[in-house]
């Protein structure tokens, strides 16, 4: 049983959730490095983890702890290593809403500005692709008319389950499972929707699969690589240019 959950209730929240004991896990800068950098989705080691965040192994390990008894993370051991995670995408949901409503960081050295760049440029937003490679990927599924808008989400077309069905995305099995297939996330930095639910996610994994995107460990930062530019233009006639951030191009030449 994880930590919140042993938390007794104080008068104070008349028997709602311990909000506070949450926020007390999240205020931590080392510990809010952590789960963002989880938040790429996949299993990382403590020492990819304390890297990203500057810290040295014992410190990591003692935030790790905080944040697995807390039940925002879950450890996996592989081996001699021990592998951390995000407990649920249910986690991952509340994170990216609360990054949405965030002040935007200070950090003004040309390592951040990039860092933030290629954030902007794509992440995973846990297990589907986000930012503006997310967004772009979105838009050509609804331009090529195998997504429909519906209530404010996302509807797979029967052209778009056999579009799907080509790079080998199996619409059919994913709608059989307990996952949403289909979900419209509001991207905090484009303010526009892009794909998730169980088809964004298997699509994101397809991609990675064939080498189309590429993400580095302890990180979600993800990069369209140049195979995956020409590959989603003869796939959903996107310009490889939609992938770069505005002024990118400009500024290389």
């Amino acid at each position: 049983m994880s930590a919140l959950a042993r938390t007794p209730s104080r008068s104070g929240l008349h028997g709602e959730v311990d909000l506070a004991t949450l926020g007390a896990l999240i205020a931590d800068r080392t510990r809010a490095t952590f789960l963002l950098s989880l938040l790429g989705g996949g299993l990382t080691p403590a020492s990819a983890l304390a890297a990203r965040a500057g810290v040295s192994a014992s410190l990591a390990s003692n935030h790790l702890r905080k944040l697995s008894d807390g039940g925002l993370i879950i450890a996996e051991r592989r081996g001699r290593q021990r592998l951390y995670r995000l407990a649920s995408a249910a986690i991952a949901d509340a994170l990216e809403a609360l990054i949405s409503v965030a002040p935007p960081g200070q950090e003004q050295s040309l390592r951040g500005v990039r860092a933030r760049d290629s954030l902007r440029r794509g992440r995973l937003c846990y297990d589907h692709l986000a930012g503006r490679a997310g967004v772009a990927i979105a838009d050509g599924l609804l331009t090529r008319g195998w997504l429909l808008e519906a209530d404010g989400d996302y509807q797979v077309t029967a052209a778009g389950a056999l579009g799907l069905g080509s790079i080998g995305v199996d619409v059919r099995t994913l709608s059989a499972r307990a996952r949403p297939l289909t979900r419209a996330c509001m991207d905090w930095s484009e303010q526009r929707p892009h794909l998730a639910g169980s088809v964004g996610a298997a699509l994101t994994a397809e991609l990675q699969r064939r080498g189309w995107l590429q993400s580095p460990e302890a990180s979600r930062a993800a990069r369209v690589t140049d195979e995956g530019r020409h590959a989603l233009h003869a796939w959903l006639g996107l310009d490889p240019r939609v992938f770069e951030l505005a002024g990118e191009a400009v500024r290389a030449a």
